[in-house]
Order: structure tokens, then C-alpha cells, then sequence
């Protein structure tokens, strides 16, 4: 006796990619998401390989990933493939501490982040 299969949350012609604890924060991580939202997958990629951000190689991993998940896992076409969702959320955030002057302190956030990236098959343009 085992657990029924839980459904499926994506339709039929969409793929996903998730990145966990990217040591980033949510809102430069954002910046990079939007350039390739809604953009076909070839040019979101050609994007993030030119970008000077230094996250932009983490996401193109990423949108990368999906595309093969895409590809292997659920036969869609490569060509055909649209960056249809591109989320970033709040993961957790390492707090340290430096000393400051007169026995203070100043609390330092290094926050980290997740990202979730979706591809979807273009209908045919019969």
C-alpha cells in the first residue's frame, strides 16, 4: 500500500527547473529574471550568456536545465520552447555580526534565494 501519485502541476506542455539556497538576494535576482520572462528559449539563453551580472550564469543553468527537462523527460520540441514563468523567492539569510566602534556591533545579512523557471511548447501557427 502506497501513497496515490500526486498530479501533476503543470500542464502538458510545460517543463520546470528549480534552484535552491542561490547566494544572492531576491531583488538582483529578480533584475536577471526579467530580462528572459516571456522571451523564446534560444534568445534567453544568447541573453543571459552576454549579461555582465554575475548571477546571470546561475540562471542560465538553470533555464538550461528546464530546457532538458523539457527535451528528456516530456518530448516537447527544443525550438518551439518559451520561457513561460521565470519566479525568484526568499530562501534564508545567514546573519553575522562585525565590530564596530565603542563595543557596537553591526549585524551583516548575506540573504540567499530561489529560482523557479518554466518553459512552454508554442502552439504550431498552422
Amino acid at each position: 500500500m502506497s501513497k496515490s501519485a500526486t498530479p501533476r502541476r503543470l500542464a502538458e506542455n510545460e517543463a520546470m527547473a528549480f534552484a535552491k539556497a542561490i547566494r544572492i538576494s531576491q531583488y538582483k535576482l529578480n533584475l536577471v529574471a526579467q530580462t528572459i520572462r516571456g522571451k523564446d528559449a534560444q534568445s534567453a539563453i544568447a541573453d543571459l550568456t552576454f549579461s555582465r551580472r554575475r548571477i546571470a550564469v546561475e540562471v542560465k543553468k538553470v533555464l538550461q536545465s528546464a530546457i532538458a527537462n523539457a527535451e528528456n523527460n516530456h518530448q516537447l520540441d527544443v525550438d518551439r520552447l518559451v520561457v513561460a514563468e521565470a519566479t525568484v523567492g526568499r530562501a534564508f539569510a545567514l546573519r553575522r555580526f562585525r565590530a564596530r566602534a565603542r563595543g557596537r556591533v553591526g549585524r551583516i545579512t548575506k540573504p540567499f534565494s530561489n529560482l523557479t523557471v518554466v518553459v512552454r511548447e508554442r502552439e504550431e501557427n498552422a
